[in-house]
């Protein structure tokens, strides 16, 4: 690639970047801006301004970390972390134990109508969660698991799998079914064929699959604020907008922290595996 396609390349992706990348900063700014700050309109939000309001360099003179030890000395977000950790792994785990299973037999052994069923199964995750709630209410309260995390781990999935059995569908059907037949024909059962050889190199789809579905549980709200209601079992989604807001003063400091930190373990992961994450998601676009 020569420096004009470079420069090229910059040209169009930078200005996408910026945008996509000035949240990330406006939040770190603002976690280490001081009350003065908020009630002086002089003091520009995006940099650190002194007393008089002038631009300052030296901006660890004028940032403090009293709102990041508030959340988490004297709020329950540590909780939240672990609360949204807990269901994250959870949800994971049965999305992948049902989606894979159901992937498989709708790509390999479903026939000519699997296309069809998995179409229908992918309708079913674009079903909004307002016309969901109340059966899935209902059902939570039946089962008296009423603030508690079991009924977040029991609602989640039913948004995680439909799409997950979708994309993994689309991501098997790409295999070439001869790997499994030589297995077949080597004695090996489907099971293990589908262990052994269609698993490990469904990797990129399943890794999509992980990380979808943790990143809804992260920032999914409905249901964790409906069916969770004491502050020691919220999920961060639902913990920062009911007890970080104090009256009617909005301590964005605070705010923007406690939104900033699980932020970033995502992005670093997104980042990660973005080529694999591609991957798993374009992968059955081409059969």
């Amino acid at each position: 690639m020569t420096w004009r396609q470079k420069g090229l390349t910059w040209l169009v992706v930078g200005p996408f970047a910026i945008v996509l990348a000035f949240p990330f900063y406006f939040a770190l700014v603002t976690m280490f801006k001081t009350n003065l700050d908020l009630a002086n309109v002089e003091h520009s939000p995006y940099v650190y301004n002194d007393l008089e309001g002038n631009f300052r360099w030296d901006f660890w003179n004028y940032a403090t970390t009293e709102h990041v030890t508030f959340l988490f000395e004297e709020t329950n977000y540590p909780n939240w972390l672990l609360n949204t950790l807990l269901v994250g792994l959870a949800v994971v785990g049965i999305t992948l134990l049902l989606a894979m299973p159901a992937g498989y037999a709708l790509a390999r052994l479903a026939g000519g109508w699997g296309q069809s069923a998995g179409v229908a199964i992918f309708l079913i995750y674009l079903i909004p969660p307002t016309l969901l709630f109340l059966p899935l209410s209902r059902l939570v309260t039946n089962l008296d698991l009423k603030d508690s995390l079991w009924s977040l781990i029991l609602v989640y999935p039913s948004f995680t799998i439909p799409f997950a059995t979708w994309l993994l569908m689309g991501f098997f059907k790409t295999i070439p079914p001869e790997l499994e037949e030589a297995a077949l024909v080597d004695g090996a059962s489907r099971l293990k064929a589908l262990y052994r050889i269609v698993l490990p190199v469904s990797l990129p789809g399943i890794l999509t699959v992980v990380i979808f579905a943790f990143s809804l549980c992260v920032n999914e709200f409905i249901y964790a604020f409906t069916f969770i209601s004491t502050s020691e079992q919220r999920t961060v989604s639902a913990g920062i907008p009911n007890d970080l807001i104090r009256g009617d003063v909005f301590f964005w400091q605070s705010l923007m922290a406690a939104t900033l930190i699980p932020a970033i373990p995502l992005a670093l992961l997104y980042n990660l595996f973005l080529d694999r994450f591609i991957k798993g998601f374009t992968g059955g676009a081409f059969r």
